[in-house]
This record gives C-alpha cells, sequence and structure tokens, in this order.
C-alpha cells in the first residue's frame, strides 16, 4: 500500500502510530529529565536522553518485522517504547527498583527486552557494533529472514570495533543495518573537531566505502525519510544482498548526560548546556525550530492525516501514561540487599 505521501507502505494508521510513538518517546525521555529536578536522588548514575532522535528511532523501527532484533547505544530509552516495552517497568529500572525491567541490575544505561528483539544496550562506545554483527551472523545461519538494526553514535566510528565489524559484514553479507545517529556533539565537542572526514566536508557515511558497502545520509528529524533509507537498507539485507550504513542526522536537544552541565546551571537543562557550554545559541535555537516531534505533527495536520484535536488527545495519554510510570517507580521497592549477588557467577 501507498500512502499520499508516497511512501511506500505507510497508511494513515501508520502514519499515525509513528507520530504517537514519537511523542511517546519524548514524554517518557521528559519524565526522566524532571525527576532529577522533582525527586533528588532517586536516579543514580548517568542517563542519557534521545530528544530530538525520535524520527530516527520510530522511522527506523517502523521498517522491522516480527522477529527481527536489534541493539544500541546507552542513549536507549526509546527504542524498547517503540518495540512495546512496558514504559512501567523501563521506569523502575532506570530508578533502580526490583519490579524494574531488569530486576533493578541494569539502570539507564543496560536496558534489554530479548523477548521484543531488543537485544541489549552498553554503556562503552561502541561495544555493542560487534554484538550486533554477531547477532546478524546468528541470523544468517538460521536462514529465517531476520534481520538485524544497530544503532550508534557518530563517535562509535573512531573505534576498531565500529571498522572491524563493517568489514566482516561486508565480507559475509550479513543481514545487518548499521544505523550512525550523528548528534552533532561528542559530548560538548562539535563532531567536525573531532573526525577529519567531517571536517574535510563528507558526510560520515562516506566510511561505508572503506568497507565495499551502500552509505548514505538522511535527515533524521524526517521520520519518512529515515523510514525511506533504513527500509531499503533492510529490504536489501533481508534478500541477501548485505549490510548498509545509514548516517541520520539528529540533534541533541539535551545535555549529554545528567551529570554533565556548566557550572551553577541545574542538570537536564538543555538550552542552558547548548548556548554556555558550545557557545551555539543560533544552532540550537534552530534546532528547536526544527524540531521532530511538532514538525511530523504540522505534516500530519497539513496533510488532513491527523486533526488537531486528535493530536492532542494522543498528547495527552503519552502524559498521562509516562507519569503513571513515574507514579509505579517511585511506589516500587528497591531490591533486597541479600539479591545483589544473585547474578555474580564469578
Amino acid at each position: 500500500m501507498t500512502d499520499t505521501n508516497g511512501v511506500e507502505g505507510l497508511d494513515r494508521d501508520r502514519l499515525v502510530w509513528m507520530w504517537t510513538q514519537m511523542v511517546r518517546v519524548r514524554e517518557f525521555e521528559e519524565r526522566v529529565k524532571r525527576t532529577f529536578e522533582e525527586h533528588p536522588g532517586v536516579i543514580r548514575g548517568h542517563t542519557h536522553l534521545a530528544d530530538g532522535a525520535e524520527a530516527s528511532i520510530v522511522g527506523s523501527l517502523a521498517t522491522l518485522r516480527p522477529g527481527d532484533q536489534l541493539m544500541t547505544t546507552y542513549r536507549c530509552h526509546g527504542y524498547p517504547l517503540v518495540l512495546g516495552t512496558s514504559p512501567k517497568a523501563m521506569m523502575a529500572e532506570i530508578y533502580g527498583k526490583a519490579a524494574g525491567l531488569c530486576g533493578g541490575y541494569g539502570g539507564s544505561m543496560h536496558l534489554t527486552d530479548v523477548s521484543r528483539g531488543f537485544l541489549g544496550t552498553s554503556g562503552i562506545v561502541g561495544q555493542g557494533i560487534p554484538q550486533a554483527t554477531g547477532a546478524a551472523y546468528a541470523a544468517q545461519i538460521r536462514r529465517q529472514g531476520q534481520v538485524v538494526l544497530c544503532f550508534f553514535g557518530d563517535g562509535a566510528t573512531k573505534q576498531g570495533a565500529f571498522h572491524e565489524s563493517l568489514n566482516i559484514a561486508s565480507l559475509w553479507k550479513l543481514p545487518i543495518v548499521y544505523v550512525l545517529e550523528n548528534n552533532n556533539y561528542n559530548v560538548v565537542t562539535r563532531v567536525e573537531q573531532e573526525d577529519a572526514n567531517a571536517a574535510a566536508g563528507e558526510p560520515l557515511a562516506v566510511k561505508a566505502r572503506a568497507h565495499s558497502m551502500p552509505g548514505v545520509t538522511v535527515d533524521g528529524g524526517d521520520p519518512l525519510a529515515v523510514y525511506g533509507e533504513v527500509g531499503a537498507a533492510v529490504a536489501r539485507a533481508r534478500d541477501g544482498g548485505g549490510p548498509t550504513l545509514v548516517e541520520s542526522k539528529v540533534y541533541r536537544l539535551s545535555a549529554h548526560g545528567n551529570s554533565i552541565a556548566p557550572p551553577g546551571v541545574p542538570l537536564h537543562f538543555p538550552e542552558h548546556e547548548a548556548i554556555t557550554t558550545f557557545g551555539a545559541t543560533e544552532e540550537y535555537e534552530a534546532a528547536k525550530r526544527g524540531d521532530p516531534v511538532p514538525r511530523f505533527r504540522a505534516k500530519l495536520v497539513t496533510d488532513t492525516t491527523l486533526s488537531p484535536a486528535e493530536a492532542d488527545r494522543i498528547t495527552e495519554a503519552a502524559r498521562t501514561e509516562m507519569q503513571e510510570a513515574v507514579e509505579f517507580g517511585l511506589e516500587s521497592e528497591l531490591p533486597k540487599p541479600e539479591d545483589a549477588v544473585k547474578y555474580v557467577y564469578a
């Protein structure tokens, strides 16, 4: 089926589903952010938010079939939400509670829900790339038509694991799509200052050439554009054509992590980090004007795919859902002290 936007496979219900998921991801991240201000001390350790990347996440995951799998970086909350993981279980996990998705053992950076194909995350830059490549090798052996998506940031492309994984995936024509979510900054340093290819004016997708695979760059703020490019790469992988590197260009709208903010500025105030630390006021304001969530809403309303009233109902429902997740997490019990070594085997 082709919708009125000319995107293969997306009818009205699917388009509304995509925007709904983008709103859910945004509202979940907002609740995590507010927890630091409204409930100090509840979240221990780092959290890394993905507000600004909702279109990239949803557009990519909309291409998957049941049985497909994915692995992500530590900026990971949105992916399992879109796959159907309970936001209550996720929030409880971030709060370190026993009712959490992983029993409170993993926290924000180590979520996993294998039952939904979400194989896990890692706090180590680039670590998930070889693991996802191994999952793709297993999928190739099974011969059930499964595809693996592997998400990582721009900083991971400088790791040896990135090049080694892409090399072997290309040699063996593994059914995997590497989605490089380039959010412009390595913590607080512009990507052009960190990467020779970017400094030379070339997109990071050029790195695919070294491994004899297709490489494309897409506007990660447009879920339909992401769906088109990742969908083509997924179809190629599913048909035995091998891997593709998709660079999805997004803009990180929040601080890198909860413990990194300018002196004297409350945690998770993205405006202050962008302006005070980056010195990029105009750049940040332009990114806010291109915020993918209201941008996609405006498109759907203009196309009469979605009415303003329906959009408001979807937003309010997402806010209610995520506030309930916060309340569930706050009310849940902490793990028992005697269970601290329950999963220690050495």
